[in-house]
């Protein structure tokens, strides 16, 4: 395997990662800067503050595909493991730090559930199971998040995932709580906000 096509696929995945989709979707339908509203995050939840629940599932759906897309297809034709973690890994950074805002971006969710379900469907399945069935009872998204990325690499070791996948999911899950640190510190004090009442 050509090494040049290596380097390639990881700074073509970090560019991938790095399409800031809530900041462009406000953006072009109300002329607003997200970064400047509720949490300053680029993601679902805080696009749902100025677009509703529709831009919520918009946001969601192509932040996932950021994940699952190239993950997907790196695992299928570069035959050499550990590279599909690694370019997933580019992708939530990417998400999280993107070139084109400056590293800022979002908290990674949406795009590392996609890179999950991009390296192990079945990982990836039950990740978005425990993430939306938490949202919704406990109408937290942050709390479904970290709970959902946290159990994905039981998930991965449950269906004999390669170990670098194992090892992806257990850093990745680290750096999305990292990212979700002041929700955490909302969430003890009781004032994070609810997806709905």
């Amino acid at each position: 395997m050509n090494y040049l096509v290596i380097l390639g696929c990881i700074l073509a995945t970090y560019l991938i990662g790095s399409i800031p989709t809530g900041y462009i979707l406000v953006k072009l339908t109300k002329g607003i800067d997200i970064r400047t509203i509720g949490s300053g995050s680029t993601g679902a939840t805080n696009v749902k503050r100025v677009l509703g629940l529709k831009g919520f599932i918009i946001t969601m759906m192509l932040d996932g595909l950021k994940g699952i897309i190239p993950t997907l297809l790196v695992r299928e034709f570069i035959p050499i493991s550990f590279i599909a973690p690694v370019v997933a890994a580019m992708i939530i950074i990417g998400h999280s730090k993107s070139i084109f805002l400056n590293f800022t971006g979002g908290k990674s969710v949406a795009a590392g559930a996609g890179t999950i379900i991009g390296l192990n469907p079945l990982a990836g399945l039950l990740t978005f199971l425990v993430w939306s069935t938490l949202t919704y009872f406990t109408k937290y998204v942050s709390v479904g998040s970290i709970v959902a990325l946290s159990l994905a690499p039981f998930w991965m070791f449950l269906f004999k995932a390669p170990m670098s996948y194992i090892l992806y999911c257990s850093i990745g899950a680290l750096y999305v709580i990292y990212l979700h640190r002041e929700n955490i510190k909302r969430l003890l004090k009781g004032e994070e906000n609810k997806v709905r009442k």
